[in-house]
């Protein structure tokens, strides 16, 4: 099969169209084909080698995160899926690997693509979905009335973590440019405050979650926006000791993940403020939950720009410069 392969960390010239081997097929797998695949900041990091510490992956390897296709093949124990299917997921972590035409996925991890969605929407869903699922609901237990910031509005993770957290019945503010304002607005942001003439943390105040996208820049002002006993949850880092307890990181680099993340835990705490890091992990129970909300129209994606297959480092570029609005996706011809 034709896939991109990562050969080398930190390299421009690191990713090259390769032929590869056909994906094993394991008795709890579901043999993809590939009909698109949705490109993720995760992919710029991971090429350029800034999650080795959580996701040491072994060149070359195939890269890609997200993915929506065609059952081709199930492995024997397989009970879920049938071949023709079509279906979307995030890969787990140790299995990613969309760009290509073929992907197996643990069918664990893998739902059935929502209805109301053509390919390449569907292709854009499952991390960013994930994401906004597992900080909003799993871990913030985010509860009606309560006043959530969700950092970048309009990127990936933020479009669908505001329908999702308008959806609970949260007050919802973001930030982002003045014009894209009234589209978040239309997604369900209550309030958007223009990071180009606005400093967040002046005018916000009393809010019981923080999602946190940005990382170290902005980290430290999400805590003055938070009341005593409010939740703040990095996806960009630092990742803390209980992270690395949860991927069983040896005790080593659980000890550095506990150093990495000392300075915003040191200054959460008298604030009364808990601060954790989310790696979103696959769960296609939890996908299969956002596909009801997505075909009773209460989450919509939002595709930016679609690239064809063997653009995919020009897609992967264009992400990693963050001048995207929603996602970008890769089709496969055909």
């Amino acid at each position: 099969m034709k896939a991109f392969v990562v050969d080398r960390y930190k390299r421009k010239d690191g990713m090259r169209l390769a032929e590869m081997p056909d994906p094993e097929v394991r008795p709890h797998d579901v043999l993809v084909r590939v009909r698109a695949a949705g490109v993720n900041r995760l992919d710029a990091k991971i090429q350029q080698g800034e999650f080795k510490l959580i996701l040491p992956y072994r060149v070359p390897f195939v890269l890609g995160n997200d993915v929506a296709g065609e059952v081709v093949r199930i492995g024997p124990q397989v009970t879920r899926f049938k071949i023709g299917d079509e279906v979307y997921a995030r890969p787990a972590k140790d299995r990613i690997g969309t760009f290509a035409e073929l992907i197996a996925v643990d069918e664990h991890d893998l739902a059935g693509k929502p209805a109301s969605l053509t390919m390449e929407q569907a292709a854009s869903l499952p991390l960013v979905a994930l994401t906004a699922w597992q900080a909003l609901v799993e871990r913030a237990n985010l509860q009606p009335g309560e006043k959530v910031l969700i950092q970048a509005g309009s990127g990936g993770v933020g479009t669908i973590a505001i329908q999702l957290a308008k959806h609970l019945g949260a007050y919802v503010a973001t930030t982002a440019s003045a014009a894209n304002a009234d589209w978040l607005k239309s997604l369900g942001a209550d309030e958007v405050i223009d990071y180009k003439t606005t400093s967040f943390e002046s005018v916000l105040h009393d809010y019981d979650v923080v999602l946190d996208s940005q990382g170290k820049a902005s980290l430290t002002k999400s805590l003055q926006v938070l009341r005593p006993g409010g939740r703040l949850i990095g996806i960009a880092g630092p990742p803390d000791a209980a992270f690395g307890q949860e991927i069983g990181a040896n005790a080593g680099v659980r000890l550095v993940m506990r150093l990495l993340s000392a300075h915003i835990r040191r200054a959460a705490r008298p604030r009364r403020v808990t601060y954790s890091f989310l790696f979103m992990r696959a769960s296609g129970e939890q996908l299969t939950e956002i596909t009801k909300l997505v075909d009773a129209g209460v989450i919509r994606p939002f595709v930016d720009r679609v690239f064809p297959f063997a653009s995919v480092r020009e897609a992967v570029d264009l992400v990693e410069g963050g001048r995207v609005k929603g996602k970008v996706v890769v089709v496969m011809a055909g």
